[in-house]
């Protein structure tokens, strides 16, 4: 039976594709409208309750959706993708994605809105999977660094960019124009995608995993959802604690399941290659740090510095601008060279530590020592992000890229939720420790504000909240130090012994197409 290595052999394509830069600029703006409405519709909230009579409920839920059902269909999604084709998914998501947010622009009640999100979500899912792995259908390994820093580029550009466009659009236009402005983008990056773009897939002909499909998608959204809503309920509220357990046990039943499949949607096995866990590992907890930081520093700007939304926005560019400049700058590709993966990724994730630390030690009270952070954290996460997205893809056969897309997009969103939950838990625990009776079943600094009477009371407050956001910085820089002398461990071990961990079998319809 031919090895993954063969396997990856028969599926490369000859020679370097002519258009490949275009196609990336392509694949690059329909990602854009992905990330972004991830972040956009956050400066809209006043606009929807007072414009569409939107309840706090349904504003939560209309951020929600859109998050919830793109996760849950993630690893579904790639599925998909090297099942019926790359640029064929990737042209539906990006027609479901442009007829879902006229559905948004046009709804007249919360209701039709959060239904428009959702299916909004379908199109960010396809589009976030196919997108990744097409990039690693037309590059090869020279290139591909470069190219996945620039792909990777376009998801720190989210931050910075979604608050400012949200901001600019809601001073001159309605909340509607929010999802308007993709309806064009959406039809340019189809046309070019028809266009340009090369279709390929698995030659496999797996059967559809469709029970896998369902346990995957049950297990994602009850773990998101029980995230999402853990700041607002409270960790241990029923509803959380609910939604943990049927995710948590979806995800179980998932893995069982694909353990005793010929056809399995994600092969298990993967979990036994060092380099695959070694990416894993730091990915998570690259998007841990990335997550709990941003969570972290819009209450400090906010609530401790006094900054409005749009300023707050403003003043967090710094990190997203230093991921572009060091990625499209090709730095990271040039390094990688020099470091090899463990070496990036040690340093990336030493440099995002470093950031985190600065943060908390340099930025308590002054915007000045926060710049700090950000630049040196923007160049940790240009240096680490794009080789762990890199060393994931690598250890899965090209046959199954949409599958690693998907992948790599999960851990991001458990990354990033856990950074949430975690370091929001270290703020709060901290707070509550230094101000236990104003603290206490507050819930939030407004909430403890309420409850002072004279400015020496507020200023110990506001006092102890950045004392907990900053101690949730530092939590957050060991996290991440620690988890990233691990990732490197394991994966220069895999590369010393010239094997990473035991290979994942290859189905055997998959074989015969290889030979």
């Amino acid at each position: 039976m031919p090895t993954v290595a063969s396997d990856a052999t028969a599926l490369q394509s000859p020679g370097r594709n002519a258009t490949r830069w275009l196609i990336l600029a392509v694949i690059c703006l329909a990602q854009l409208t992905v990330v972004l409405d991830n972040t956009v519709l956050n400066v809209a909230i006043p606009s929807l309750t007072e414009e569409l009579g939107a309840t706090t409920a349904d504003v939560q839920w209309t951020i929600s959706a859109y998050s919830l059902v793109q996760s849950g269909l993630l690893l579904t999604a790639g599925n998909a993708a090297d099942r019926y084709g790359r640029k064929k998914m990737l042209a539906v998501g990006l027609g479901l994605f442009g007829i879902a947010s006229l559905g948004a622009t046009l709804s007249q009640s919360p209701a039709q809105l959060i239904a428009a999100r959702a299916a909004m979500g379908v199109g960010g899912a396809l589009l976030m999977t196919t997108t990744l792995a097409v990039v690693m259908q037309i590059f090869d390994d020279a290139e591909r660094p470069k190219a996945i820093g620039i792909w990777s580029s376009v998801n720190s550009l989210s931050f910075a960019a979604g608050p400012l466009i949200g901001g600019t659009l809601l001073d001159h236009f309605w909340w509607g124009s929010l999802f308007l402005v993709n309806i064009p983008v959406a039809l340019i990056a189809l046309v070019a995608v028809v266009s340009l773009v090369p279709e390929s897939k698995s030659p496999s002909g797996d059967r559809p995993d469709l029970l896998g499909a369902l346990l995957s998608m049950i297990g994602m959204v009850g773990v998101v959802y029980a995230i999402i809503t853990g700041p607002v309920s409270g960790w241990l509220s029923a509803q959380v604690l609910l939604s943990a357990a049927v995710g948590v046990a979806g995800l179980a039943a998932f893995a069982l399941w694909e353990l005793h499949i010929p056809y399995p949607m994600l092969d298990m096995h993967f979990f036994r290659n060092r380099r695959f866990i070694g990416a894993v590992s730091g990915g998570i907890l690259v998007a841990f740090g990335m997550g709990g930081s941003i969570f972290l520093l819009t209450q400090h700007l906010q609530l401790v510095l006094g900054y409005g939304p749009l300023e707050a926005g403003l003043r967090m560019a710094p990190l997203a601008v230093t991921v572009i400049l060091v990625n499209f700058t090709g730095l990271g590709a040039r390094l990688i060279r020099r470091l090899g993966t463990p070496g990036m990724i040690v340093t990336g994730m030493t440099l995002l530590a470093a950031g985190l630390a600065a943060l908390s030690l340099l930025g308590a009270d002054s915007y000045g020592g926060m710049l700090t952070g950000l630049i040196v954290m923007g160049v940790g996460v240009a240096l680490a992000m794009p080789t762990m997205a890199n060393a994931i893809m690598s250890a899965i056969p090209p046959a199954k890229a949409g599958v690693g897309a998907g992948v790599n997009g999960t851990l991001m969103e458990f990354g990033q939720g856990l950074g949430v939950a975690v370091l929001g838990a270290v703020l709060n625990s901290r707070f509550a420790a230094l101000l236990p009776v104003v603290a206490a079943g507050a819930g939030s600094l407004p909430a403890a504000l309420a409850r002072t009477r004279t400015d020496a009371e507020r200023t110990a407050v506001q006092d102890a909240f950045a004392d907990g956001i900053g101690t949730g910085q530092l939590v957050g820089a060991a996290a991440v130090f620690v988890g990233g002398l691990l990732a490197a461990l394991l994966l220069r071990r895999a590369e010393r012994t010239g094997k990473e961990g035991a290979e994942p079998s290859v189905p055997e319809p998959l074989a015969a197409a290889a030979e």
